[in-house]
């Protein structure tokens, strides 16, 4: 049985379950150097990815597509071929507790001139579906609690076994857009025209707090405007329900508090003010999943998993799995409308199988493109020790092999991979990359040596919780210690196949230390780098690696020596 899911909105993919396998998911930002959160906006999209993937359309059983806006269904105007077409979808959110995998069917979908039927369930129920059917918890026939909290919905809380999905409440009535919403009004990312959803900003504000703290009192004014604007206002049936709201109304109600927010906190430091509204929503919501837990008790292991947008804030996810409320807590590397086609795909087979487990890697993105290099740069046979000697030296490199990995994070298929020792590094990359200084450099390590070098230090292999670096630590690698102390750590085996485990290991056999600098190889506000040329194109970094080659710029100048210059960076 082959599943196809679709995700046509922002975030744009196309997802494969071949018999309970993912076979592959695509997100069209890591095709041809495309736009971060790139829609798809014509279903010939469909016949080349299955192409490159040796399918035809007729190979399919069943197609998905992903839900969106809506209260009962959504609609989405896209082109087949030269053709426009309008397709019929679930809503957001399922329209009764037990409702989860209500099916919307549709006919009509044409790619490549024929029409095929298709089911699309609500974008919520695709959240839940990918989160638990990739969860250790399916693998193991055991149930969990699921948070789903999306940019334009209340943080919402649901109960997942085998048998099924149902909704228990929302945790309280604040959209998530309310993180990105606070940015417009506080700090660097400030600007007059408020009204508006924002998909990139919530990650640098989350960057940017570390250079404040939270402060009591603007906590209390935080958690007194809640009472006003939103306790006061909703009733039980307004939040708790299964339904959203307008969310353009929610939107409207959150620019209102924090219009009053200003007036009340003028004055302040904005990173200050900043933190201490990502701790009265971090109280916020750790109080009310206490709350919603004793409300609505199950036997058996408390299990949690987590996604939606706000799936992406690793310092929430930490304080969630730091109550002592649940045994374990999961993430998929693929928390945001990313793993959408995904839970379309998984969805449709929890209608017919139930919520069960599916067979995955997080490599299972778009292979490497063969393509010429461009004039320049010179290829050379280059060992993963090679490598490493090369990282010691404080050249960093641009490290892709293999497919690429699923979500938003780099995890070692697309990197930039760089010596943590360097005190100018984070600068260095920060710089090429086009970032804000204040922004972090993650660290990718050794999972067994994790916890000598950051606390918890346990394993992490999505990059999704929140560590501190140990202070003994602190000057030995200070390219990827955060303002705060803090790493978004990424923990990979040492007995993975991976080769930037391989790599690890080579790094750590020269240097004794089992990290590397990992960010994310790509064009400014781009996707993932589909092939050698594109990183050669860019030309920031001086050294492309790919599967036993290296391709280094033979015009490039490469400072040394002095710690205070920049290594590695292009002068061509």
């Amino acid at each position: 049985m082959r599943i196809c899911g679709i995700k046509l909105t922002h975030d744009g993919s196309i997802a494969l379950l071949e018999d309970r396998r993912l076979i592959f998911s695509v997100e069209q930002e890591k095709r041809d150097n495309n736009p971060r959160y790139q829609t798809i906006d014509n279903l010939d999209t469909v016949i080349d990815i299955l192409g490159d993937h040796g399918l035809k359309t007729e190979d399919i059983d069943q197609f998905v597509i992903d839900g969106w806006d809506g209260e009962a269904e959504s609609h989405f105007n896209v082109s087949s071929g030269q053709a426009p077409l309008v397709l019929r979808g679930g809503p957001y959110v399922e329209r009764r507790p037990d409702g989860v995998l209500d099916p919307v069917e549709g006919t009509g979908l044409v790619i490549g001139g024929e029409s095929f039927p298709y089911t699309s369930f609500s974008h919520v129920t695709g959240h839940i579906a990918s989160a638990y059917c990739t969860s250790p918890f399916a693998a193991a026939a055991e149930p969990a609690y699921c948070l789903i909290w999306d940019g334009c919905i209340f943080p919402r809380l649901y109960y997942v076994d085998r048998g099924g999905a149902r909704f228990l409440q929302s945790l309280f009535p604040i959209i998530g857009q309310a993180y990105a919403a606070a940015g417009h009004y506080f700090g660097p990312y400030k600007r007059s025209s408020q009204l508006t959803w924002d998909l990139g900003v919530a990650g640098k504000l989350m960057a940017f707090i570390a250079l404040g703290s939270p402060h009591e009192d603007v906590i209390s004014v935080f958690q007194e405007l809640y009472e006003q604007h939103f306790l006061s206002r909703a009733s039980t049936d307004d939040y708790c329900g299964p339904g959203t709201g307008d969310p353009d109304t929610s939107l409207a109600s959150i620019h209102k508090f924090f219009d009053a927010s200003v007036a009340r906190l003028a004055g302040k430091p904005a990173e200050d003010v900043l933190a201490s509204f990502h701790s009265f929503l971090e109280r916020l919501l750790v109080r009310e999943m206490g709350a919603a837990m004793l409300r609505h008790p199950y036997p058996g292991p408390q299990n949690l998993c987590i996604a939606g947008g706000c799936g992406l804030n690793i310092k929430w996810n930490s304080a969630l799995r730091n109550t002592g409320l649940f045994a374990q807590v999961f993430v998929p590397p693929f928390p945001n409308d990313s793993g959408s086609a995904i839970g379309a795909a998984c969805s449709a087979m929890a209608a017919s199988d139930g919520f069960v487990s599916i067979d995955w890697s997080v490599y299972s993105g778009p292979v490497l493109r063969d393509a010429d290099v461009p004039p320049g740069w010179k290829a050379a046979p280059c060992s993963l020790a090679d490598l490493a000697a090369l990282l010691a030296k404080n050249e960093p490199v641009v490290f892709l092999t293999g497919h690429a990995e699923l979500g938003p994070r780099a995890l070692g298929g697309r990197s930039i991979i760089a010596s943590p020792t360097s005190p100018v590094m984070k600068d260095l990359l920060n710089d090429i990359k086009l970032r804000e200084h204040f922004r972090p450099v993650a660290p990718i390590c050794l999972e067994d040596r994790a916890p000598e070098i950051f606390d918890p230090g346990t394993p992490d292999p999505y990059m999704l919780f929140d560590h501190q670096t140990r202070a003994n630590w602190r000057r030995e690698i200070p390219a990827v210690v955060h303002l705060d102390g803090s790493a978004r750590l990424q923990t990979v085996s040492r007995s993975s196949t991976h080769l930037v485990a391989q790599l690890l290991v080579e790094y750590e056999s020269l240097t004794g230390i089992p990290l590397l600098c990992n960010t994310s190889a790509n064009h400014h506000g781009r996707g993932f780098f589909p092939d050698v040329r594109s990183a050669c194109d860019w030309g920031k970094v001086a050294n492309v690696w790919s599967d036993g080659t290296l391709f280094s710029n033979e015009r490039n100048e490469r400072p040394r020596g002095d710690e205070g210059e920049y290594p590695g960076t292009a002068t061509a």
